[in-house]
């Protein structure tokens, strides 16, 4: 079966440009990066499909003359040159600097032939190309699946046109929520989903859950500069899922490393896409601008698999509300994940916002821009007066918009800080993740 992604109207669109330039799709390993471009080939005549892996399909970049190199392309793949519009996919690039340089000429000598490259570590990658195609590679990042996906997968269209209906209508509530509490518990990685999708039991999927955690292991040699750094990056892996807070890199999980060894080792993580650091900021007005002199709290490339090694699936199975469940941590990453997965043509990453002094410490969520703004949102349940930290933003923000997501229904209410100052709160759902620019945008044009 395969699932739908919503990148692929992204590449449908790609398709029809005059000037479509080689696109490059990043992302981390087993997010479906192969799968959908092999999807995406039914749109051609032809399809060659190169995986640098491959020795023999790497052997073939050693031609430094472009067309000499697409004519061994075709000879090597027995496909007959200029027999209707070709799709010439690499998998794997990151195995052959020498091919992420020939895209350039491939776009620049042969702009009819449509080409997508696609690789992980590709960040460790690109080091190593010494004339990078500047300017003649396009990017799109793809991310494990996302809730809006995930109802694709289930062949449940109803509940992807409810999901996509702003405001949510109230009748789809109760099922959305159920949707979503699945999907908290399976993930978004796409071998899982899909066996989810057709079994319909969480039975059997510890399984494929230990070895895609033992893959990420397996690749420590490839993030690592060194065998000190792949050391530091074991136990950051085996460390790092029971960080429930904002981290410190001196002494992380409770180790003898020093600052500068974890922050390496992390941002080695964060490359990968396993492991990103998400930054917190002080800003209330555009742009978001986020302070790495802050400690960061730790966003995990699904929070499936994170649930998974933290053992907490058996305990989610009985919840009707996930706001305040492990101290809230795992909607929290959830609504980050959501978030992530609908940008498709830059790495996006949240931030969340802070203000820090001797007497208090305030905390919101998450920030997000809407235009001139910055719109504070909490991922809490309780009454809107228990919002301490959203206030401190609001009372300090030039606008008086907030979010807050919890598992009820969708509203807006017209309320007050505890010192006076008016503002107006939207509830969401917090399975809208997905849709919260929409929301942002329905919001400010309705009140």
């Amino acid at each position: 079966m395969s699932i739908y992604r919503t990148l692929y109207q992204r590449l449908y669109t790609w398709k029809d440009e005059l000037d479509h330039k080689p696109v490059l799709i990043r992302g981390a390993r087993q997010v479906g990066k192969t799968t959908l471009v092999r999807s995406f080939s039914k749109e051609f005549a032809n399809y060659i499909e190169l995986n640098l892996e491959r020795e023999a399909d790497r052997e073939l970049f050693k031609l430094d003359d472009t067309g000499k190199l697409l004519n061994a392309i075709y000879l090597h793949k027995e496909i007959k040159l200029n027999s209707g519009n070709t799709l010439l996919f690499i998998d794997e690039i990151q195995e052959e600097p020498k091919a992420i340089q020939q895209l350039r000429y491939f776009y620049e000598d042969f702009p009819e032939l449509y080409i997508v490259a696609a690789g992980s570590l590709l960040e460790f990658a690109l080091r190593n190309v010494p004339s990078f195609p500047v300017g003649r590679i396009e990017y799109m990042y793809l991310h494990p699946i996302n809730f809006e996906e995930y109802l694709g997968a289930l062949e449940n269209t109803l509940a992807q046109e409810a999901l996509a209906t702003v405001p949510v209508p109230s009748y789809a509530h109760t099922i959305l929520l159920r949707h979503f509490h699945d999907y908290a518990l399976v993930g978004g990685m796409p071998e899982i989903v899909n066996n989810y999708s057709q079994s319909k039991s969480f039975l059997g999927l510890s399984k494929q859950y230990n070895s895609l955690w033992q893959s990420y292991k397996d690749d420590i040699e490839k993030y690592a500069k060194n065998d000190s750094e792949k050391k530091v990056i074991r136990h950051i892996m085996a460390t790092a899922p029971y960080q429930l807070d904002r981290i410190k890199f001196e002494g992380f999980g409770n180790s003898n490393y020093k600052s500068r060894e974890v922050s390496e080792a992390l941002n080695a993580l964060d490359l990968a896409r396993v492991i990103q650091m998400v930054n917190a900021t002080t800003s209330i007005e555009a742009p978001i601008m986020p302070d790495i002199k802050k400690r960061p709290i730790l966003q995990f490339i699904d929070s499936g698999l994170l649930s998974h090694i933290l053992l907490l699936q058996g305990e989610m199975i009985k919840l009707s509300d996930l706001s305040n469940f492990y101290r809230g941590r795992i909607i929290h990453h959830l609504v980050n994940q959501e978030l992530i997965s609908i940008h498709q043509d830059i790495f996006y990453k949240p931030n969340f916002w802070v203000r820090e002094k001797k007497t208090s410490n305030s905390e919101v969520d998450l920030v997000c821009r809407h235009e001139n703004m910055i719109i504070p949102i909490e991922i809490k349940s309780g009454k809107a007066g228990t919002l301490r930290s959203l206030h401190q933003f609001v009372e300090r923000a030039p606008h008086h918009y907030a979010i807050r997501m919890y598992a009820n229904e969708f509203s807006v209410e017209h309320t007050k800080t505890p010192s006076g100052t008016p503002y107006v709160l939207m509830n969401l759902p917090y399975y809208l993740g997905t849709q919260i620019p929409k929301y942002m945008e329905y919001f400010v044009n309705n009140y």
